[in-house]
């Protein structure tokens, strides 16, 4: 399953996440935000459980922002689950 969610307070504009039946992160693209970084992460959470993801990056935060990408991602993550 293929999920697009628009992040709050980040420079990312959209965040795409295919999800397996498993809850499996099977992809995830950030447009916009910082390149490098985020295709790290995309490639460190590829494989994972989407629930270990959300429990190992909620609360991150960018500078002095309250969010980050990572962060943002654990929002999507949680829609999309609950969306399957």
């Amino acid at each position: 399953m293929t999920y697009h969610y628009r992040p709050h307070g980040v420079c990312s504009k959209e965040i795409i996440v295919d999800l397996n039946e498993q809850g499996i992160i099977e992809r995830v693209d950030f447009i916009n935000g910082c390149p490098g970084n985020l295709i790290g992460i995309g490639k460190l959470v590829q494989g994972q459980k989407a629930e270990d993801v959300i429990h190992l990056l909620r609360g991150v935060t960018c500078g002095n922002k309250r969010t980050s990408c990572p962060d943002q991602l654990t929002y999507a993550l949680e829609e999309a689950l609950a969306n399957s």
